[in-house]
């Protein structure tokens, strides 16, 4: 049972029987420390995932706009979180709680000292796994700056600089992101800058983007078993945080909708199980895996 030797497997669940555990107390208890965990339950294994992560819209601005109509494409095509929210204002603290499960202490949108934080993360999370991890942020200076802000380049919307365990070298610039999309690391963040991430510009600015940069990697995770979510760190402050997240891919039923609630801490769960990670960072322990959405 769960690789053990059978002999010893039975002295164990005779052991237990005779502390007076139940029949099924006794296999539950011989099995104990011996199982190794698989692939989250219910959540398909993806072998690459690309989030790209928006700014400062509700659900309403971009889900059913004219202004967005590549997001409605993949929205048609692949799943639709009709309940998906931020967890808090401004934009900081939702990315690192996207990341990391917990804001980490940082409340508000100043610039942080760079590694302050050791805590786990789904960059660390993968690194440790021995797996593949990387972000790509439009308009970076260089690949691993840490500096707070160059042009519409802003580094309160890329949380892995928090971490010391992430080293920067993963932080790459956006023109890095590769074309040939089997080298692309098992999990990946995308970052436009200001304007792109409709934070400075327009809801059909940073469609335009997103249609323009990865409609290729898009198309190309429909047949190759891959994954493209996108998302909203928070609303614009009138519609309760409800942002719109939408996933395509070959992995996802296509025109399904997941209209159970859902916010950045299951976001985070849902990708550490879908990169066959079993560790949990922060809050996203305690959180629930996105349901409904996947292709059998």
């Amino acid at each position: 049972m769960f690789g053990m030797p059978l002999s010893r497997s039975r002295r164990k669940t005779a052991l237990a029987t005779a502390f007076g555990l139940t029949a099924v107390g006794a296999a539950l208890w011989t099995g104990l420390g011996n199982a190794q965990p698989a692939h989250a339950a219910g959540l398909p294994a993806p072998d690459h995932i690309v989030v790209v992560v928006f700014e400062n819209h509700a659900y309403n601005q971009v889900i059913g706009s004219s202004s967005a109509p590549y997001v409605n494409s993949l929205k048609t095509g692949g799943a639709n979180l009709t309940n998906s929210y931020g967890i808090t204002h401004p934009s900081q603290p939702n990315y690192l709680q996207l990341f990391s499960g917990s804001h980490q202490g940082v409340t508000g949108d100043s610039c942080y000292t760079p590694g302050f934080s050791s805590a786990p993360n789904l960059a660390s999370e993968l690194i440790a796994a021995g797996k593949t991890w990387a972000s790509y942020n439009e308009t970076l200076p260089s690949q691993g700056s840490t500096t707070c802000s160059s042009g519409k380049y802003a580094r309160k919307h890329n949380p892995w600089f928090a971490f010391s365990n992430v080293p920067t070298s993963t932080a790459k610039t956006m023109t890095q992101f590769p074309t040939d999309f089997t080298t692309l690391p098992k999990t990946s963040f995308v970052i436009p800058n200001l304007c792109n991430d409709m934070h400075d510009c327009s809801v059909g600015t940073g469609d335009t983007w997103l249609k323009n940069n990865l409609k290729a990697y898009a198309d190309w995770a429909k047949t190759h078993n891959s994954l493209l979510v996108v998302t909203f760190d928070e609303d614009n402050r009138l519609a309760g945080n409800k942002i719109p997240t939408v996933l395509y891919g070959q992995p996802v039923t296509p025109g399904s909708t997941g209209s159970t609630t859902y916010n950045h801490y299951d976001m985070l769960r849902t990708l550490e199980g879908l990169s066959g990670l079993t560790a949990h960072a922060g809050n996203a322990a305690t959180a629930k895996d996105i349901t409904g959405i996947w292709a059998s």
